[in-house]
């Protein structure tokens, strides 16, 4: 069987309280050798729940952060918080950390303090770093440049060949999700083009995004499969040289056990 990880999922969530054990079930009967698990909201509850899931599950790994879309809420006690959750051994990535300039749902200046701040605690961990970036790729990208990372990934890719070039100048994965099955979505299958395989992951974004033919409803890990698949279709290449680069690249990122 093709083993594939999923690079990105939100698991821990209430959207699989009811059946997460059939959900791993279903991904590990697809293939899916490892999942990585971020937190989906702006609370601490949401980061136990993602580090509860890794530390259960043998094949399962934790991100942990606060989205973007809650950076009002980050405070000296809550970045603390998130700092000790780091030296627990299951959490291989700070994250998802970034700018989300589409909703606002934070002050667009209140977003990029944060999201500094998760970038020193990710040098300060010794941790790569998963980045969420929509409509604010330059400022994305000189906050990165200015913290100098140099380890992590810009997550659900929704960019095009520029922005990915300039992602890939900074030493940085790109991962791709669902939506690079979705037929408006050329640029996004255009950038995937100029991704090394030695730098491309995908994932599922799970419950998000859940990718063609399946669009619409709860996304779940088992479909990265089909995101994979998608993106082997985009490149012109076999989906089982995709799954063995972007298991590797998993692996190395994320210092996931081979």
């Amino acid at each position: 069987m093709i083993a594939f990880v999923d690079s990105h999922c939100h698991i821990g969530e209430p959207e699989y309280d009811a059946d997460r054990a059939a959900v791993l079930e279903r991904a590990r009967k697809a293939g899916v050798c490892a999942l990585v698990v971020a937190a989906a909201g702006g609370t601490l509850e949401t980061n136990h729940r993602a580090l509860e899931v890794a530390e259960r599950e043998a094949d399962c790994h934790a991100v942990v952060g606060i989205h973007p879309h809650d950076a009002s809420r980050v405070d000296d006690d809550l970045l603390d918080a998130i700092r000790e959750l780091t030296r627990r051994p299951r959490v291989v990535a700070v994250g998802e950390t970034g700018l989300d300039f589409h909703y606002d749902h934070s002050p667009r200046d209140r977003q990029l303090e944060v999201f500094h701040s998760f970038l020193a605690l990710a040098r300060e961990a010794a941790l790569p770093v998963v980045v969420h970036s929509r409509e604010a790729a330059d400022e994305t990208i000189a906050a990165l440049r200015e913290e100098r990372v140099e380890s992590g990934v810009m997550h659900c890719f929704t960019y095009g060949p520029d922005v990915a070039r300039r992602v890939l100048d900074l030493g940085l994965y790109v991962s791709f999700s669902g939506i690079a099955t979705f037929r408006s979505a050329q640029d996004v299958r255009a950038a995937a083009r100029l991704v090394p395989l030695d730098r491309l992951l995908v994932e599922t974004d799970s419950p998000y995004l859940a990718p063609a033919p399946k669009r619409g409803g709860r996304n779940e890990p088992a479909r990265v499969v089909d995101v994979a698949r998608g993106v082997a279709a985009a490149l012109g290449r076999p989906l089982e040289e995709i799954a063995e680069h972007t298991v590797e690249n998993s692996r190395r990122l994320f210092g996931l056990p081979a």
